[in-house]
């Protein structure tokens, strides 16, 4: 059959994201015999347009929409993707009955919320690579497809999800030819990464997450000279910044210590670096092997610095493991990006307090700290039920598709912004989310690419936030 994918996502801020899910899928599905066209919809400046060009000209058998985002999760600006993609599917309906397939991380997060905006779809809530193609084999034999294993659907305004059939995971690290699916100069110019994952699913049960119920509560590892393959491929079509995209990447830390030893032993060329480490398992003999495999650049998840907030979050170390992450990044040589997020269960004025003095006195001039303020709370998470128990939370799950923030009950929004700013104020290598969605950031990712400037960006944070304020622009 030919096959119509469309990755609908369009959020260039802070940078484009390449879509390797979509990107994997369409390989998946072009091996399983079909013929395959990508349409990404990241930079075309009239996405319906050329979604309705695209059906006329292709006439296909079957259109898949690939779904990650649903909104920005910033409380203070927040953005609403969903709209954009009833657009699309009206568009698609204009022109073709044929079936038309969802799937993405955003459908694995909130399946019927999203199938209630656009009944008329199918939705994949499996392994994209295993289910989509097994989804095309039953349409193209005109079988029922209602009941296939890792799909859900609305019937007769009823919600029905399959639950996935066992499926044979393959260790083996996916490279999908990017070249061949993605306009590749459009995203380098952007100082995009080229993401691959080391593993799928997390162990962790911070109560805000949603990874388990995307990728599963249990990890599930590839094998690691595969990924050192999977780079110098990478590297040697000129796709040299890499970045891993796990959502843990030292859990567990055996793993990652032997994800490095075979990047070390391989000529790869490439610059690697990975934004979610954990502090617990966080120390010298990790970071020199980083060093040893080619990491520019790394980033540690903290949330917060608090011990109330850590237990609140659930996020499985204390301020301990924070404090003694801080001795170890000093050690060391590559740059590092610190992520907070303030609000959550637990936190106070004093709690914040104690996370933006660590912030301070610990995080290096030439590293950033990144802050978020308000957690968006997503049904089925733990975060959902703290929320309602404590009177801040009444609307009911299906109708959380529109952005609902948490914040603790104990804080006020207003004067945490004001704190936030004053630290930001005093330190040019802080930003808030208001930052890292600012207009000029496309302008200024395309001047640093000019002049040779190469990912991860952030290491000049506090030059670029200097430069801006010589301008007049309080950022």
């Amino acid at each position: 059959m030919k096959i119509l994918l469309i990755s609908t996502n369009r959020n260039t801020l802070p940078m484009p994201v390449m879509p390797i899910g979509a990107c994997i899928v369409a390989h998946a599905a072009e091996r399983a015999g079909h013929t395959v066209f990508l349409l990404d919809l990241m930079f075309i400046k009239a996405p319906l347009a050329r979604i309705d060009a695209a059906l006329t000209r292709w006439k296909p058998d079957v259109v898949g929409l690939s779904v990650r985002n649903i909104d920005n999760n910033d409380m203070q600006g927040t953005v609403f993707f969903l709209d954009d993609l009833q657009d699309i599917v009206n568009t698609i309906r204009t022109r073709t009955s044929v079936p038309t397939i969802l799937g993405g991380a955003s459908l694995g997060v909130m399946p019927e919320q999203i199938l209630r905006l656009v009944p008329t779809a199918c939705a994949v809530v499996g392994d994209g690579e295993l289910v989509f193609p097994q989804l095309l084999e039953r349409i193209s034999r005109h079988e029922s497809f209602r009941d296939m294993p890792g799909t859900a659907s609305i019937e007769n305004g009823v919600f029905r999800r399959n639950s996935s059939a066992a499926s044979e995971f393959s260790p083996t690290c996916p490279v999908p030819d990017y070249h061949r699916w993605l306009n590749i100069p459009a995203y380098l110019s952007q100082m995009a990464t080229v993401p691959i994952q080391t593993k799928t699913g997390c162990q962790f049960q911070c109560v805000y997450c949603t990874y388990p119920k995307i990728e599963g509560s249990s990890c599930r590892l590839k094998e690691p000279g595969s990924i050192a393959d999977a780079v110098v491929r990478l590297a040697a079509a000129g796709l040299r910044d890499i970045e891993f995209v796990d959502s843990v990447f030292n859990a567990p830390r055996e793993h990652a210590m032997e994800v490095c030893t075979a990047l070390a032993r391989v000529r790869h060329d490439a610059r690697l670096q990975c934004l979610e480490l954990n502090p617990r398992d966080f120390d010298d003999g990790l970071v020199t092997a980083m060093e040893r495999a080619g990491f520019v650049g790394m980033g540690i998840t903290l949330e917060s610095a608090s011990d109330p907030v850590l237990q609140g979050l659930r996020k499985g170390f204390t301020s301990r493991d924070v404090h003694q992450a801080a001795e170890v990044v000093r050690r060391h040589r590559i740059p590092c990006a610190w992520i907070f997020m303030l609000g959550g269960p637990g936190e106070t004025r004093e709690t914040v307090r104690e996370t933006l003095q660590f912030a301070g006195r610990h995080i290096r001039p030439r590293d950033v700290a990144f802050f978020n303020t308000g957690i968006r709370i997503y049904p089925g998470t733990e975060l959902e039920s703290i929320a309602r128990t404590q009177g801040g939370l009444s609307l009911p799950p299906e109708e959380m598709l529109a952005p609902v923030f948490y914040v603790s009950p104990e804080l006020d929004a207003e004067w945490l912004d004001q704190e936030l700013k004053k630290a930001m104020n005093s330190r040019m290598n802080f930003i808030n989310m208001a930052s890292m969605g600012h207009s000029l950031l496309p302008t200024i990712h395309r001047i640093s690419h000019k002049l040779g400037l190469r990912p991860p960006l952030w290491r000049h944070t506090g030059i670029i936030r200097r430069g801006l304020r010589m301008t007049g622009m309080d950022v």
